[in-house]
């Protein structure tokens, strides 16, 4: 039997449908002589530190080092601490019983590094040694995943992959565990301090551009602007040279030559300076390209984009979305013609598809060397219907870059004027020639929009022209703008470089702040840590960001460039580089910032406030500091920040706890005898709650004589 491993199950039965196979099992489907199994994420994860002996957050357990690092199912919270999630549990046990039974193993989760990680870790946690093949498609259509099927790989050729994914994630368990609890010791415990590898370089941006807008200072210039006109087109042209006060922009006004002066011919043209130029269309998409893109059109968040660009991959409708490639092959290239026919009939795009249809394709995204795992984003043939506005727009963005990107190029001719009228000024003006590209979305060219003129006259050098108008006008320097979703992936994706040149960008694509995959989550995970904010549609850092940034700001931990080449290092493993090296430059890096943070974090415990309990709040019998939030679920501390984990459970052992016996056990640390409560073999039992070390114990009374018998 063929056993066929998937990342979720709604792929599991997508992969069976293909085959005909349809028979629902607990955990899997089955026909004859295969079976689909599935994970749902990370059933497997690193073991937690309490697993080698590291209890409870102490500085005489830092800098925390594995020599090997264990595996353990994924934890759940429960009333007295974590255990393994037992939906985690019983789908392992599926995975193994099939496993234990097949002839062939063949591994369908997602083709990446975090989909290769998911199934080699379930694989080495269950023991198994048999061998298995690959599955790598980049969509998911039938067509697709039967070819995939015809050319599977042996598993061996993504060791190098594993390897990758490996590092990635035992150098966040490092450099993230060791940074957190040494700041948060550090402080104090007055708060979880959470810090990572990629997470604090990026708080680090947003926070140094946050500071740089907020403390610049304006300079306050001036510029001479004059009003010309020739066959009833006017333009304006400005001054060549800034003045810091106006005084001497008034002089210069003075000496124009206009019409309001006696002078009908005040403008001399001294230059007309006309450049051709062509505008290469766009690559195609990447994934950060993609969100880059929906952010700044349709106000998406980098996440939403993603979850709505997934939803497309997994209906069959465009091409693997996690890529960071922005290029295809000439095996790819084949089936354009064929895509952009799909498009004649769209609402939006249906007239440049038919132009597209009859013209030699642009092949500036053709180029096989430059991808990566998968190919760049795509529609695939499959014709969408009946989508919601929001998958709509996400996948008219990525039907739209292809046809830009396989249409001419954009033919602009650059002018620039120069007149002299008692001083130089300088008219610029762009004029399209042939829209190419461009007229796909009808893009406007975005060059200077505040200074161009949208048409100039034809004029010649030495000719006078008529200054209707002049006039000075003030203006003060500008800081750089704040970090908006989209401005934030583009700087992480070259470690806050700031580098506009498309091709050079790509080049660094592998020195960036994460992957198109995770720069998503990326963003959330500081959200979540209430490190940043979103507000409209700027990132913004709060006051706990603040401060943890004035600590950190100088230490190694929030250095972007550094992070960016371990980046690099690991795309450099997933091509056969040293896994040794790499391992060994992250354990000598974390010796350095766990004491670079525990110096540094003695200063914050000023920095964060302690939160007062509001007046007759419960305050948390545990730390004695917090106050309990009664929700529908648990009655839990609200100093979790802090390093309070107290928690009680509404339902134990199948009876639900009411206020007042929650507040019994509380206020006296145990309760009377309660009824109703079930064992897991479905017995009934009576016993007292009893609260200790934080956590909530069973007491059992003695049985009488009488129960006995």
């Amino acid at each position: 039997m063929k056993v066929v491993i998937a990342e979720k199950p709604s792929v599991a039965r997508d992969l069976a449908k293909v085959f005909g196979k349809t028979t629902k099992k607990d955990g899997y489907i089955e026909g004859p002589g295969y079976s689909f199994t599935w994970a749902f994420g990370h059933l497997v994860q690193l073991a937690p530190p309490e697993v080698y002996g590291f209890k409870g957050w102490r500085v005489e357990n830092l800098p925390m080092l594995p020599e090997r690092f264990k595996l353990a199912v994924r934890q759940q919270k429960t009333a007295s601490g974590t255990s393994d999630d037992p939906g985690v549990v019983k789908q392992l046990n599926i995975i193994k019983k099939l496993f234990d039974e097949a002839t062939e193993i063949i591994v369908a989760t997602d083709a990446g590094r975090e989909g290769e990680l998911i199934f080699r870790y379930i694989y080495y946690h269950l023991k198994c040694k048999k061998p298995f093949k690959r599955l790598w498609i980049s969509s998911q259509t039938d067509e697709a995943i039967k070819n995939g099927f015809r050319n599977l790989k042996p598993g061996t050729e993504y060791d190098t992959l594993f390897f990758s994914a490996q590092c990635r994630s035992e150098s966040d368990w490092i450099v993230g565990l060791n940074a957190t609890q040494a700041l948060s010791i550090a402080a104090g415990n007055r708060a979880v301090l959470s810090l990572g590898r990629v997470q604090t370089p990026t708080l680090a941006m947003i926070c140094f551009r946050y500071l740089e807008n907020k403390n610049f200072k304006p300079q306050i210039y001036f510029q001479v602007a004059i009003y010309l006109n020739k066959d009833d087109v006017g333009f304006r042209a400005l001054s060549i040279k800034n003045f810091k006060d106006e005084e001497t922009a008034l002089e210069v006004l003075k000496k124009v030559r206009d019409v309001a002066s006696g002078d009908a011919a005040g403008g001399l043209i001294q230059n007309v300076e006309v450049k051709p130029r062509k505008e290469q269309p766009p690559l195609l998409h990447d994934l950060s390209s993609l969100q880059q893109e929906a952010n700044k059109r349709k106000g998406f968040t980098a996440d939403q984009t993603l979850s709505l660009a997934q939803t497309l991959y997994e209906s069959k409708l465009i091409t693997y979305p996690r890529t960071g490639s922005r290029y295809i092959g000439e095996d790819v290239l084949a089936g354009i013609p064929q895509l952009i026919e799909n498009l004649e009939h769209h609402p939006l795009f249906g007239k440049q598809a038919s132009f597209l249809k009859t013209a030699k394709l642009n092949k500036r995204s053709v180029n096989a060397a430059k991808v990566t795992d998968h190919h760049a984003l795509l529609p695939t043939e499959n014709v969408p219907s009946g989508l919601s506005p929001d998958l709509q727009a996400v996948y008219d963005l990525i039907a739209g870059r292809m046809l830009e990107a396989f249409h001419q190029e954009c033919i602009k001719e650059l002018t620039k004027i120069t007149i002299e009228s008692g001083s130089l000024f300088v008219a610029n003006g762009t004029v399209i020639q042939s829209p190419g590209w461009r007229s796909v979305f009808n893009q406007k060219d975005d060059e200077k929009e505040d200074e161009d003129n949208a048409t100039l006259p034809k004029v010649s050098k030495d000719e006078s022209l008529p200054i209707e108008k002049k006039e000075v006008l003030e203006k003060q320097t500008k800081p750089k703008a704040l970090y908006n979703e989209a401005s934030l992936l583009k700087a992480m994706e070259t470690s806050g470089k700031e580098i506009e040149d498309e091709e050079l960008r790509q080049a660094m694509k592998n020195s960036g702040l994460g992957t198109p995959a995770t720069r998503a989550s990326i963003i959330e995970t500081l959200i979540k840590r209430d490190y940043i904010k979103r507000e409209k549609k700027l990132l913004l850092p709060t006051e706990k960001g603040l401060a943890v940034y004035e600590l950190v700001k100088d230490k190694k931990i929030a250095q972007a460039e550094l992070t960016g080449l371990w980046e690099k290092r690991l795309e450099d493993i997933r091509t056969g580089g040293s896994v040794a090296e790499f391992k060994n430059e992250i354990r000598e890096y974390t010796r350095t910032i766990t004491s670079e943070l525990l110096e540094a974090g003695r200063g914050l415990s000023g920095l964060i406030a302690e939160p007062e309990p509001e007046e007759g709040a419960v305050i948390c019998p545990h730390c004695k500091k917090g106050a309990l939030r009664f929700g529908d679920k648990a009655v839990s501390c609200n100093g979790y920040q802090r390093g309070c984990s107290f928690v009680i459970w509404r339902t134990m052992s199948g009876k639900q706890l009411t206020d007042s016996q929650i507040m019994e056990l509380i206020e006296k640390g145990r309760t009377s005898v309660l009824k109703g409560f079930k064992s897991k073999a479905g017995n009934s039992f009576d016993a007292s709650l009893l609260l200790a070390d934080g956590k909530v114990h069973f007491v059992f009374a003695p049985r009488t004589e009488e129960a006995k018998q």
